[in-house]
């Protein structure tokens, strides 16, 4: 029998949700270029799509915002659940908890239905929102039912109207979040939804893998990178020191695409109206374009790009977001696709039972 170590390489099942082609670069929702989505339709949009398989009509796109509106409010019981929790608990495992006991309001049917991805997208946001301004001293505050999904997000945050900017930059960065072929919180949210569990146990199996830092974490490294760097002239020195020493230049380069990350394109493109109008994103730019060039000349014939990660540190800074929602923030995308999946799992459902090689000792004697 052969063994896979992780199950690199092994194809676990079908989908028409999404296509990721690290060779070509293509990353492919329900048909649709990734990319093209994040720079001209909205979280929403694009949320309807995954779920339904196809973009929503005016209609259709109004009902789903009226229904997410309406699943913002958090229970009581979870309100009180947020507030008993130390504050030393982190806050994915926050949202595990409140996740899995929200399943007692009737999420727990089987087949899962799109209500129930629903209602969980959308009060997700408000989950880590009054968490975060609890633990901080500050008045959780209510969704505004006139903001969209990713306005709302920022809103309950920060407590003001987000810009028109850091609202195109964050829903770009939340639909890029989405969805990603078959990782390890997809594969854990469809292995639980196998066994005929609902959809908040698979949802909050899926959030226990992404809080693993092998999967879920955050773009802290490039952060550090940019924060030490600091300034225009520093960067090209520092820059230059680090490959001269072998350092890994954080955010370039991509485990999958071989060729420019599609995610990096579009976050490129949804980012323009925020230059010349928040330093730290200005940095970020000038310390990509100085990196690039520097690693043309000391890496020559070598093809690195920016990734995902690079952008996503340079939005979730300029945007003031505390780095311990960082997670989180990504959860809030991913949460769409690990729904999509987990009806799609239900669809034609067989459990996951995969076998193992047995490499501990034998009886020594017969019985």
């Amino acid at each position: 029998m052969a063994k896979v170590t992780g199950l690199e390489g092994i194809v676990a099942g079908e989908t028409d949700i999404g296509l990721v082609d690290g060779e070509k670069g293509y990353l492919v929702y329900r048909g649709y270029w990734a990319k093209e989505l994040a720079v001209t339709r909205t979280y929403e949009e694009v949320a309807y799509l995954l779920w339904n398989g196809h973009l929503p009509s005016a209609e259709e796109l109004e009902r789903l915002k009226n229904d997410m509106a309406a699943s913002r409010q958090l229970p009581g019981y979870i309100r009180q659940i947020i507030e008993l929790m130390p504050a030393s608990v982190p806050m994915m495992l926050v949202l595990q908890s409140t996740i899995a006991a929200l399943g007692e309001q009737g999420n727990t049917s089987w087949p899962p239905v799109l209500p129930q991805a629903v209602r969980l997208a959308s009060i997700l946001p408000t989950i880590i929102a009054y968490r975060y301004r609890t633990l901080n001293g500050l008045t959780p505050l209510e969704p505004l039912s006139e903001l969209g999904h990713a306005a709302n997000y920022l809103y309950m945050l920060t407590g003001e109207k987000p810009t028109e900017a850091h609202v195109q930059a964050l829903s770009a960065y939340l639909i890029l979040c989405m969805e990603h072929g078959m990782n390890a919180s997809t594969f854990a949210a469809r292995v639980v939804l196998s066994t005929e569990s609902d959809m908040n146990a698979a949802v909050a199996g899926a959030i226990g893998a992404m809080k693993g830092p092998l999967h879920g974490g955050a773009p802290y490294e490039v952060i550090a990178m940019l924060e030490d760097i600091g300034t225009r002239e520093r960067a090209e020195p520092w820059l230059r020191k680090a490959l001269e020493s072998g350092t890994k230049i954080m955010g370039f380069g991509h485990r999958i695409y071989k060729t420019k990350d599609p995610r990096a394109e579009a976050l490129q493109i949804a980012t323009q109206e925020m230059i010349g109008k928040d330093p730290s994103f200005d940095l970020a730019l000038h310390v990509e374009a100085t990196a690039i060039h520097l690693l043309q000349e000391y890496k020559p014939g070598r093809r690195l790009f920016t990734n995902v990660e690079f952008y996503a540190a340079a939005i979730l800074k300029a945007l003031e977001l505390s780095p311990d929602i960082f997670t989180p923030t990504f959860t809030a995308g991913r949460i769409i696709g690990w729904t999509a999946h987990i009806m799609e799992q239900a669809a034609n459902n067989r459990i996951f039972r995969p076998q193992s090689v047995y490499t501990g000792p034998m009886p020594q004697h017969e019985f």
